[in-house]
């Protein structure tokens, strides 16, 4: 399992971070624990695929905020029923 982290600009309320995790969620139908943050300027999901960044990138554009960055980095497990 992947964290996807995306930098993004433009986001300044909340309907704005339920509007890209919306549309992330259409985009990648796989995506686990999709979150926005518009304090930190950036969206977070989990995935077992690899994510097409082109594809990624003109989602968070087509929504009217601008993609940033991407990274990719193994999900850090823990809790009870993660190992």
């Amino acid at each position: 399992m992947n964290k996807i982290t995306v930098k993004i600009d433009g986001m300044v309320c909340g309907m704005c971070e339920a509007h890209l995790c919306d549309a992330l969620r259409k985009a990648f139908p796989a995506a686990k624990k999709v979150a926005a943050s518009r304090r930190k300027g950036e969206a977070t999901f989990l995935s077992e695929s690899e994510v097409d960044e082109t594809t990624l990138k003109r989602t968070i554009n087509d929504t009217g905020y601008t993609f940033v960055s991407v990274t990719t980095e193994p999900d850090k497990k823990h809790g009870l029923f993660r190992s």
